[in-house]
């Protein structure tokens, strides 16, 4: 991340930074089906919204600039840095590079993205096989790939939060569920009781800490 106090404009940048995060996504998401695409061209919206505003025109400051002048009289509203609304609205001192959420953020998409690799491999050797994917992560959840999204833009979110992002987030909230449901209703046509027992110990997003 840059750390020039006029770190907009930059639009190599957001070109830059979007196709990296959008190429590294789709080498492990590597959508086929038109389902998928949809996904996935749902998630690519999110990251070029929020790298427009990172490194090209911050519209959210923009919009928000009345009141961060009035509230925080202090704060150059025109440096990188105050893009870090989280940070901002928090009180929190110092660099917000080093701050507790952006290292949280980085966790987040960490996790997602380690999430996402692996339930890919799985997947990808249950269709070769035609089979049901439950093992790896599909052990623990039906869909590993929708909470591996989910993570990765919570990551992007606790780093650098915008009125566009934020209204997106829970769409696709709605979009990932209703695509999960759909897919089950595939599965349960495809694979019968098989998918039944397989839905009945496995939750569907959020893995159970106790296993029984």
């Amino acid at each position: 991340m840059s750390h020039d106090p006029a770190a907009y404009g930059l639009w190599t940048l957001v070109v830059f930074n979007s196709a990296i995060f959008i190429m590294f996504a789709y080498s492990f998401f590597k959508p086929a089906t038109a389902r998928d695409w949809r996904t996935f061209g749902a998630f690519a919206a999110f990251v070029v919204a929020l790298f427009v505003e990172m490194y090209g025109f911050p519209l959210t400051i923009y919009l928000l600039s009345g009141w961060l002048q009035t509230r925080y009289p202090s704060l150059d509203i025109l440096s990188h840095d105050a893009g870090h609304l989280w940070s901002t609205l928090l009180g929190e001192k110092g660099d917000p590079h080093f701050g507790v959420l952006h290292i949280a953020s980085y966790i987040f998409l960490g996790l997602g993205f380690a999430l996402l690799s692996s339930a890919w491999n799985v997947l990808y050797h249950a269709q070769r096989r035609h089979t049901l994917a439950t093992a790896g992560p599909y052990a623990r959840i039906r869909h590993p790939q929708y909470v591996a999204f989910v993570l990765i833009l919570l990551g992007f979110l606790l780093q650098w939060p915008t009125v566009l992002t934020l209204l997106m987030f829970p769409i696709l909230l709605v979009m990932y569920g209703r695509l999960a449901f759909t897919e089950e209703a595939e599965m349960r046509a495809q694979f019968e009781d098989a998918f039944e027992r397989y839905a009945q110990r496995t939750p569907r997003f959020i893995p159970q800490l106790k296993r029984h």
